[in-house]
């Protein structure tokens, strides 16, 4: 076949071409991000590369590019996204046109087996996939982690990606203290800012929704560190609630009223008696991602009075309650549009690749904007995504607590 990357190209026929190939992209880190073929700036060829084992030869290569690649495995076809070896070569490359402000998270699913196998798209096949995908080797950036044992993912962040600026660890920056506790028998992961005293208080107070993402596997706490040394948030007590298990979460996580009433009247006290946090809702932060992300909208409508600020990326504000007649009926902003306005305040985003939350969030926004609530609305390039995410919690903590 014929490969689209100009670097790819040169690879044929030329005497020592392919170890010069090898030290160039060690030397720069891959993916390879070169011009568009159409000519247009806002736009990028990127070549994704694996190189083979000789030792252990793979039949079929996978580049998993995170939402792109699910996309197409909810259609049943990951064709799309088989490389393609360079004859004669150890490489496996596979390029996308992507727009030049893309982000994404990425691994490589390695197949030694046939072609039918490698491209299974069942849900057993593709939790295997996860479980044995491999970061790149080359990328450079900082990784995103991961958990249940499975391997870390690079990060592809394109020229005009939005910065992310806080997100690495900084050597002169003093780190602030984790504690690891248990409220009323669930457990709660707590960041305290590096100046925090027992009598320094009232602090502002952000609650993180999938507590056990943020803390031990994601270390938010980097970021919250760099944003207190850097003054772009005032001294901050964050509170990562963790969710106890995939059908906990489930339960919590959809509009539900013990949940958001326990976070009010339990939880938010227990962190003004132990750390001084903030009794004021203009101070207190919610904060969540998918269903995380329709949980804290939520949780600003039924208590007002103590979450003054609602932070949601990607919030799955299709959710209908059990008395629904549509399965897409998004009940939460119904209620937003037929109740008074409360005195709240919202940053909404969303990725333009999430074909499945898009329409809902621009119609949250749409709606809220209409009741005359304050609301700071981002649309990213990229998906359902921590890589995204990471950076926006940290935007969007900014927006909400540094005024």
């Amino acid at each position: 076949m014929e490969f689209q990357s100009p670097a790819l190209r040169k690879l044929a026929g030329e005497p020592g071409a392919l170890d010069d190939f090898w030290k160039r992209a060690t030397a720069h880190g891959t993916p390879l991000v070169e011009p568009d073929p159409e000519g247009n700036d806002a736009w990028r060829l990127v070549t994704f590369l694996w190189r083979d084992d000789p030792t252990s030869p793979a039949s079929h290569v996978l580049a998993l590019l995170h939402t792109v690649t699910d996309k197409d495995r909810h259609a049943h076809d990951l064709a799309p996204h088989l490389m393609a070896k360079v004859p004669g070569t150890d490489v496996w490359a596979i390029s996308h046109r992507l727009r030049a402000d893309h982000r994404a998270s990425y691994q490589f699913s390695v197949h030694r087996g046939t072609r039918e196998d490698a491209l299974r798209t069942d849900r057993r096949s593709w939790l295997r996939v996860l479980d044995e995908a491999l970061p790149d080797p080359l990328a450079v950036g900082v990784p995103l982690a991961a958990r249940d044992g499975r391997n870390p993912s690079s990060v592809l962040a394109l020229p005009d990606a939005p910065a992310q600026d806080w997100a690495g660890t900084r050597d002169a920056v003093p780190r602030g203290k984790r504690i690891d506790a248990e409220v009323d028998g669930r457990r709660v992961g707590v960041h305290l800012p590096a100046a925090h005293t027992a009598d320094g208080g009232p602090y502002s107070v952000a609650v993180l929704l999938d507590g056990e993402m943020w803390g031990p596997v994601l270390d938010f706490g980097t970021t919250l560190d760099n944003l207190h040394h850097d003054g772009r948030i005032p001294p901050t007590v964050t509170l990562m609630v963790e969710t106890m298990g995939r059908d906990r979460r489930m339960a919590d996580l959809s509009c539900s009223e013990e949940f958001v009433d326990w976070l009010a009247d339990v939880l938010l006290p227990w962190a003004a008696r132990e750390y001084g946090v903030t009794g004021d809702p203009a101070r207190t932060v919610v904060a969540g991602q998918s269903a995380g992300g329709l949980t804290a909208a939520f949780a600003a409508f039924r208590r007002p009075e103590r979450f003054g600020n609602a932070l949601s990326q990607s919030g799955s504000f299709w959710w209908p309650d059990g008395t629904e007649f549509d399965g897409g009926s998004e009940w939460l902003t119904r209620q937003f549009a037929t109740h008074e306005t409360l005195p709240v305040r919202f940053h909404l985003e969303v990725g333009l690749q999430e074909w499945m939350l898009l329409p809902q969030n621009r119609h949250l926004r749409n709606v809220l904007e209409a009741r005359g609530y304050d609301v700071a609305y981002h649309e990213f390039n990229g998906g359902h995504d921590y890589a995204c995410w990471r950076g926006g919690l940290a935007d969007g903590l900014v927006g909400l607590l540094g005024r």
